[in-house]
């Protein structure tokens, strides 16, 4: 899977985009992309924002916190297939103590192919919730506001 990171404004970390093309090896045998790469490419995005952002996740685990999926909803709109060039989009929507939520968009020349919401708690290596640490509140601090007016932002309604 190739990647490439498109700017982002300096002010703004709670939305980031990348560009991916389709490998083969992702497809099915009509050569579409197999419904359950798409939480691929969306927990890409989410590893790419932070890293974007300044956050490195590998030494956020080597503190002793992880990242856990509690809930995924996705709505599939159409099919990528191999060798598309496509968009991914991730917001985060909202952050609240131990929880933080992303909509995601995947597009193909503007094209909307799927499209998802997410909530992923912070853990310790207990397996115990534990808050975000201060740096990514301030990081995400525009992500303060209506899960709904989000997601109608970002699928153009």
């Amino acid at each position: 899977m190739h990647v490439s990171l498109e700017p982002q404004p300096e002010r703004d970390r709670s939305i980031f985009q990348m560009a991916v093309r389709v490998g083969y090896h992702e497809t099915d045998g009509q050569q579409r992309v197999h419904h359950a790469n798409y939480l691929n490419y969306f927990e890409q995005g989410r590893v790419e924002m932070l890293r974007a952002a300044g956050l490195d996740y590998r030494q956020f685990e080597n503190d002793g916190l992880m990242l856990v999926v509690t809930e995924m909803h996705v709505r599939y709109r159409g099919a990528a297939e191999f060798d598309d060039l496509l968009r991914v989009t991730v917001q985060v929507v909202e952050m609240r103590g131990v929880r933080i939520r992303h909509h995601y968009k995947i597009d193909r020349d503007g094209e909307v192919l799927v499209e998802a919401d997410s909530t992923i708690a912070c853990i310790d290596r207990s397996g115990k919730p534990r808050r975000f640490p201060q740096q990514w509140s301030e990081l995400f601090a525009a992500a303060k506001q209506d899960v709904r007016a989000a997601a109608s932002d970002l699928s153009g309604a």
